[in-house]
């Protein structure tokens, strides 16, 4: 038989979870209340789940996120991995490329919010992700970083996609300062490549890389579904140069670069030809944040992960799926 000071105690625990966790009152305000000292409420509460007493459920589809987080940092050792929660399950017409890609860029833009100091200099890219993420960014938040372009911009892109208008808006909302290069970022070949890169504004933007301290990008895929924005036959790339970078095992690109599946930069012309941040400047950047959605550039980030492109990761539910299924 239970001794009455064992069910006193159980009493005591019950009545402090039951003030702390539904009635919102303070721990100050729990030991006037009961007459006892505020450790010994801190005590009860911790012994309320000790003993299962209270225990905490989080609601489906976040618990499963937040598993894949943790197996996906764990499996590719990266410093940080946000999964983006996933359409409600009793409305399919949420779960659309376009709807997914907007929960990805909405988690994109509080992560900067959480991590960007005054002292950085955050690297951008383009991509549709990109232009999304900057519409969640809060003006009222204000941090006075400096913005920096990692490429030239695209022949034939729209204004409000090119890299000069994102990192624009995007020092705008933050209130700090941009810098972008004056150039297209792929010239027709190396010699005008190294002379753009040898004029003023250029050249400053270039040494600017070196002082990079957080990149934020998007990929693109070309394995096995193509999924980028620089596939355009005829007018980024020609037929030829495709079919070159194929035949050297192209997976992907990043920043106006195009990689293997070990995550090493495509050796063909382009190389020399691009205005943009080099393929090991970029791996030296301290926090290199790459966001994503749609299962079908799996490869291409396991590419990028295999060559240390990636340091934290946010994508949608279905492409971490998909990438740990590529172990």
């Amino acid at each position: 038989m239970e001794s009455e000071v064992y069910n006193q105690s159980k009493y005591l625990i019950l009545k402090a979870a039951y003030l702390y966790y539904l009635k919102d009152k303070s721990q100050n305000e729990i030991a006037e209340l009961m007459n006892i000292s505020i450790p010994t409420v801190s005590r009860l509460i911790k012994r309320a789940k000790e003993e299962k007493i209270v225990e905490f459920v989080i609601r489906n589809p976040y618990i499963d996120c937040i598993d894949l987080e943790d197996e996906i940092k764990n499996t590719f050792n990266l410093s940080d991995v946000v999964i983006a929660p996933m359409p409600s399950l009793s409305d399919s017409s949420l779960d659309t490329k376009e709807n997914i890609r907007k929960l990805v860029a909405i988690e994109g833009a509080r992560y900067i919010q959480r991590i960007i100091t005054e002292q950085d200099t955050l690297g951008i890219s383009w991509g549709n992700t990109m232009y999304e993420l900057i519409h969640y960014l809060n003006p009222c938040q204000k941090i006075n970083a400096a913005f920096v372009t990692m490429h030239g911009s695209i022949s034939g892109c729209h204004q409000d996609m090119d890299v000069k208008t994102l990192v624009s808006r995007m020092a705008m909302t933050f209130g700090g300062r941009n810098y972008y290069l004056l150039t297209e970022g792929l010239m027709s070949n190396a010699d005008v490549a190294r002379q753009i890169k040898q004029e003023k504004n250029v050249k400053n933007v270039l040494e600017m890389f070196n002082r990079i301290t957080i990149s934020l990008n998007s990929i693109g895929s070309f394995y096995p579904v193509i999924d980028s924005l620089l596939y355009r036959p005829g007018d980024y790339l020609t037929e030829s140069e495709i079919n070159g970078l194929k035949n050297g095992g192209l997976v992907g690109d990043m920043n106006l670069r195009f990689f293997d599946g070990r995550g090493m930069e495509c050796d063909t012309d382009l190389k020399e030809r691009t205005i943009g941040i080099e393929w090991e400047v970029f791996k030296q950047i301290k926090r290199k944040i790459t966001i994503a959605s749609g299962d079908t550039k799996a490869h291409a980030l396991k590419g990028a992960l295999s060559g240390g492109l990636i340091d934290v990761l946010i994508i949608d539910y279905n492409l971490g799926k998909a990438l740990l299924a590529m172990r």
